[in-house]
């Protein structure tokens, strides 16, 4: 399994930076989580790692940089999996392009990928490698402590990788492989801790 973060406050030398998160999952299926804040960024950034299309679109909250460039590729996948409490407004716009996968409790999306389901409003997505389980966060705003609780249901997590928020607990996540980026507002302190990796857009994590 494979993730390349392909929008983020940070970026490598080649890419684009922004204010956001989005990565680009290679699973079972192949799976864009959140679209960042810029469209025009996101498509840079995929086509620098020669990305086309993807099963599914991963919405995991409904703030503007976490779905901000959804117009520039929603034609890119057939699904966009989305929390149940999204918009009503929103929900239509997004069915005049896509099928929409609706998501109110934590369940299988496909072989492989799970969902949190909607918990205050955001989802965080599950994939199951070789190593364990791969928990991908937005912002986190529902509390990390209550995601990985979440997660645990679907087996063992090895790595946690997107926005931690405010969590400040970390002797609790410290066990976990950790990949903190967009919207994580101690972040410098768990990049300290050996078992963490640096996340800018362009980088590669594979599992």
């Amino acid at each position: 399994m494979k993730v390349t973060i392909v929008y983020d406050n940070e970026a490598l030398e080649g890419f684009k930076s922004g204010w956001g998160f989005s990565c680009y999952i290679e699973s079972n299926v192949k799976i864009l989580f959140d679209t960042g804040w810029d469209g025009n960024v996101l498509l840079h950034n995929l086509k620098k790692i020669d990305v086309e299309r993807f099963d599914y679109i991963m919405l995991s909250h409904q703030h503007w940089d976490h779905i901000g460039g959804l117009n520039h590729v929603i034609d890119k996948a057939e699904y966009v999996v989305i929390p149940s409490s999204f918009s009503q407004n929103l929900k239509r716009e997004i069915t005049r392009k896509a099928k929409i996968v609706e998501v109110k409790d934590a369940t299988k999306i496909a072989d492989g990928f799970y969902t949190t389901g909607d918990l205050n409003g955001e989802q965080s997505a599950i994939l199951e490698s070789k190593r364990g389980l791969i928990v991908i966060t937005g912002c986190a705003h529902p509390g990390l402590d209550r995601i990985v609780e979440k997660a645990k249901e679907f087996g063992k997590i090895y790595a946690i990788i997107g926005g931690f928020h405010d969590f400040s607990e970390i002797e609790k996540i410290s066990k976990y492989k950790l990949i903190p980026c967009h919207c994580t507002s101690k972040k410098q302190e768990i990049l300290k801790l050996k078992n963490s990796k640096f996340c800018a857009a362009g980088s590669v994590f594979q599992f």
